[in-house]
Protein backbone atom coordinates (compact mmCIF):
# COMPACT_ATOMS: atom_id res chain seq x y z
CA UNK A 1 0.00 0.00 0.00
CA UNK A 2 1.23 3.52 -0.76
CA UNK A 3 2.11 5.69 1.86
CA UNK A 4 -1.17 8.31 0.42
CA UNK A 5 -3.23 5.68 0.33
CA UNK A 6 -2.20 4.53 4.12
CA UNK A 7 -2.65 7.96 4.83
CA UNK A 8 -6.52 8.13 3.70
CA UNK A 9 -7.28 4.81 5.17
CA UNK A 10 -6.07 5.93 8.46
CA UNK A 11 -7.82 9.07 8.12
CA UNK A 12 -10.86 7.28 7.32
CA UNK A 13 -10.81 4.89 10.45
CA UNK A 14 -9.67 6.92 12.78
CA UNK A 15 -12.29 9.56 11.66
CA UNK A 16 -15.02 6.53 12.02
CA UNK A 17 -13.77 5.89 15.22
CA UNK A 18 -14.27 9.39 16.68
CA UNK A 19 -17.51 9.97 14.61
CA UNK A 20 -19.31 6.58 15.94
CA UNK A 21 -18.60 8.02 19.84
CA UNK A 22 -19.54 11.87 18.83
CA UNK A 23 -21.71 12.14 16.16
CA UNK A 24 -21.23 13.37 12.72
CA UNK A 25 -22.37 16.64 12.59
CA UNK A 26 -20.85 17.37 16.09
CA UNK A 27 -17.51 15.95 14.36
CA UNK A 28 -15.14 18.61 13.26
CA UNK A 29 -12.45 18.25 11.12
CA UNK A 30 -10.38 19.98 13.09
CA UNK A 31 -11.25 17.22 15.72
CA UNK A 32 -10.44 14.62 12.77
CA UNK A 33 -7.03 16.30 12.03
CA UNK A 34 -6.33 16.12 15.77
CA UNK A 35 -6.86 12.54 16.31
CA UNK A 36 -5.82 11.37 12.74
CA UNK A 37 -2.35 13.49 13.22
CA UNK A 38 -2.49 14.36 9.24
CA UNK A 39 -1.92 17.89 8.58
CA UNK A 40 -4.86 20.26 7.21
CA UNK A 41 -3.18 19.94 4.03
CA UNK A 42 -3.53 16.49 3.88
CA UNK A 43 -7.02 15.78 5.28
CA UNK A 44 -8.03 18.15 1.86
CA UNK A 45 -5.44 15.93 -1.00
CA UNK A 46 -8.15 13.46 0.12
CA UNK A 47 -10.98 14.57 0.35
CA UNK A 48 -13.06 17.88 -1.06
CA UNK A 49 -15.11 18.31 2.55
CA UNK A 50 -16.15 16.43 5.73
CA UNK A 51 -19.08 15.19 4.04
CA UNK A 52 -17.34 13.70 1.36
CA UNK A 53 -14.87 12.21 3.98
CA UNK A 54 -18.15 10.89 5.53
CA UNK A 55 -19.51 9.07 2.33
CA UNK A 56 -16.09 7.54 1.53
CA UNK A 57 -16.24 5.97 5.46
CA UNK A 58 -20.31 4.57 4.22
CA UNK A 59 -18.64 3.34 0.59
CA UNK A 60 -15.23 2.33 1.65
CA UNK A 61 -15.65 0.83 5.09
CA UNK A 62 -18.76 0.38 6.32
CA UNK A 63 -20.36 -1.69 2.89
CA UNK A 64 -17.02 -3.76 2.74
CA UNK A 65 -17.49 -4.23 6.63
CA UNK A 66 -21.26 -4.88 6.25
CA UNK A 67 -20.98 -7.29 3.18
CA UNK A 68 -18.36 -9.43 5.45
CA UNK A 69 -20.01 -10.05 8.54
CA UNK A 70 -23.73 -10.16 6.86
CA UNK A 71 -23.19 -11.29 2.45
CA UNK A 72 -20.30 -13.84 2.96
CA UNK A 73 -21.88 -15.68 6.03
CA UNK A 74 -25.41 -16.03 4.91
CA UNK A 75 -23.75 -17.01 1.56
CA UNK A 76 -22.38 -20.01 3.08
CA UNK A 77 -25.10 -20.90 5.80
CA UNK A 78 -26.75 -23.99 6.20
CA UNK A 79 -29.42 -22.69 8.42
CA UNK A 80 -30.50 -19.18 7.40
CA UNK A 81 -32.53 -18.71 10.93
CA UNK A 82 -29.55 -19.67 12.95
CA UNK A 83 -26.64 -17.81 11.06
CA UNK A 84 -28.83 -14.93 10.91
CA UNK A 85 -29.31 -15.45 14.73
CA UNK A 86 -25.61 -16.00 15.45
CA UNK A 87 -24.80 -12.66 13.68
CA UNK A 88 -27.20 -10.46 15.41
CA UNK A 89 -25.72 -12.13 18.62
CA UNK A 90 -22.28 -11.71 17.65
CA UNK A 91 -23.10 -7.84 16.67
CA UNK A 92 -25.29 -7.17 19.97
CA UNK A 93 -23.09 -9.54 22.61
CA UNK A 94 -19.83 -9.77 21.78
CA UNK A 95 -18.53 -7.09 18.90
CA UNK A 96 -15.72 -5.27 20.75
CA UNK A 97 -15.89 -2.29 18.68
CA UNK A 98 -19.73 -1.67 18.52
CA UNK A 99 -20.77 0.02 22.01
CA UNK A 100 -23.79 -0.25 23.60
CA UNK A 101 -23.95 3.32 24.50
CA UNK A 102 -22.98 4.33 21.21
CA UNK A 103 -25.76 2.51 19.25
CA UNK A 104 -25.46 1.00 15.37
CA UNK A 105 -23.14 3.31 13.23
CA UNK A 106 -25.18 2.50 10.06
CA UNK A 107 -28.59 3.79 12.27
CA UNK A 108 -26.58 6.56 13.71
CA UNK A 109 -25.70 7.59 10.06
CA UNK A 110 -29.00 7.58 8.58
CA UNK A 111 -31.05 9.97 11.48
CA UNK A 112 -28.30 12.11 11.67
CA UNK A 113 -27.67 12.80 8.03
CA UNK A 114 -30.60 11.11 5.63
CA UNK A 115 -32.74 13.85 6.42
CA UNK A 116 -30.53 16.53 5.41
CA UNK A 117 -28.27 15.10 2.63
CA UNK A 118 -29.78 13.21 -0.07
CA UNK A 119 -25.86 11.61 -1.20
CA UNK A 120 -25.79 10.09 2.11
CA UNK A 121 -29.45 9.26 1.71
CA UNK A 122 -28.61 7.45 -1.38
CA UNK A 123 -25.32 5.84 0.29
CA UNK A 124 -27.15 4.70 3.13
CA UNK A 125 -29.91 3.34 1.18
CA UNK A 126 -27.72 1.22 -0.75
CA UNK A 127 -26.12 -0.03 2.18
CA UNK A 128 -29.85 -0.69 3.85
CA UNK A 129 -31.29 -2.61 0.35
CA UNK A 130 -28.12 -4.70 0.03
CA UNK A 131 -28.27 -6.10 3.65
CA UNK A 132 -32.15 -6.77 3.17
CA UNK A 133 -31.58 -8.45 0.22
CA UNK A 134 -28.58 -10.62 1.43
CA UNK A 135 -31.24 -11.54 4.36
CA UNK A 136 -33.93 -11.93 1.66
CA UNK A 137 -31.56 -14.56 -0.71
CA UNK A 138 -31.17 -16.36 2.86
CA UNK A 139 -34.79 -16.75 3.85
CA UNK A 140 -35.60 -17.75 0.07
CA UNK A 141 -32.55 -20.90 0.46
CA UNK A 142 -33.87 -21.51 3.40
CA UNK A 143 -37.50 -22.27 1.99
CA UNK A 144 -36.14 -24.38 -0.62
CA UNK A 145 -34.06 -26.71 1.34
CA UNK A 146 -37.59 -27.08 3.81
CA UNK A 147 -36.20 -25.59 6.95
CA UNK A 148 -38.31 -22.58 6.48
CA UNK A 149 -42.16 -22.39 5.97
CA UNK A 150 -42.73 -22.14 2.11
CA UNK A 151 -45.42 -19.45 3.24
CA UNK A 152 -43.01 -16.92 4.71
CA UNK A 153 -42.54 -14.01 2.92
CA UNK A 154 -38.94 -13.40 3.02
CA UNK A 155 -39.21 -9.26 2.33
CA UNK A 156 -41.10 -9.16 5.38
CA UNK A 157 -38.71 -11.04 7.73
CA UNK A 158 -35.64 -9.23 6.13
CA UNK A 159 -37.31 -5.81 7.19
CA UNK A 160 -38.27 -7.31 10.63
CA UNK A 161 -34.79 -8.70 11.46
CA UNK A 162 -33.60 -4.96 10.35
CA UNK A 163 -35.50 -2.84 12.06
CA UNK A 164 -35.71 -4.74 14.87
CA UNK A 165 -31.49 -4.81 14.96
CA UNK A 166 -31.80 -0.86 14.34
CA UNK A 167 -33.98 -0.34 17.02
CA UNK A 168 -32.81 -2.50 19.77
CA UNK A 169 -29.52 -0.53 19.27
CA UNK A 170 -31.48 2.21 19.74
CA UNK A 171 -33.24 1.11 23.18
CA UNK A 172 -29.67 0.14 24.19
CA UNK A 173 -28.01 3.35 24.05
CA UNK A 174 -31.06 4.67 26.25
CA UNK A 175 -30.58 2.41 28.49
CA UNK A 176 -26.90 1.26 28.81
CA UNK A 177 -27.22 -1.64 29.11
CA UNK A 178 -26.93 -4.70 27.28
CA UNK A 179 -29.81 -6.80 29.13
CA UNK A 180 -32.05 -4.72 26.56
CA UNK A 181 -30.23 -6.90 23.72
CA UNK A 182 -30.95 -10.03 25.44
CA UNK A 183 -34.39 -9.56 25.82
CA UNK A 184 -34.57 -8.55 22.00
CA UNK A 185 -32.36 -11.95 20.95
CA UNK A 186 -35.11 -13.85 23.05
CA UNK A 187 -37.98 -12.92 21.24
CA UNK A 188 -36.03 -12.87 17.93
CA UNK A 189 -35.29 -17.00 18.53
CA UNK A 190 -38.90 -16.93 19.55
CA UNK A 191 -40.52 -15.55 15.77
CA UNK A 192 -37.48 -17.85 14.35
CA UNK A 193 -39.48 -20.68 15.68
CA UNK A 194 -42.81 -19.56 14.32
CA UNK A 195 -41.25 -19.57 10.66
CA UNK A 196 -39.58 -23.13 10.83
Amino acid sequence: MKKSEATRLTILQKAFELIYVKGFQTTSIDEIIATTQVTKGAFYYHFKTKDDMGLTIITDLMKPNFRKIFINSLQNSQNPLDSIYDIMFHLLIENDFLKVEYGCPTSNFVQQMAPWHHAFTQALHELSKEWEQALAESIEKGKEAGIINKEVNAKEVSVFVISGYWGIRNLGKLENSKEVYLIYLKGLKSYFNTLQ
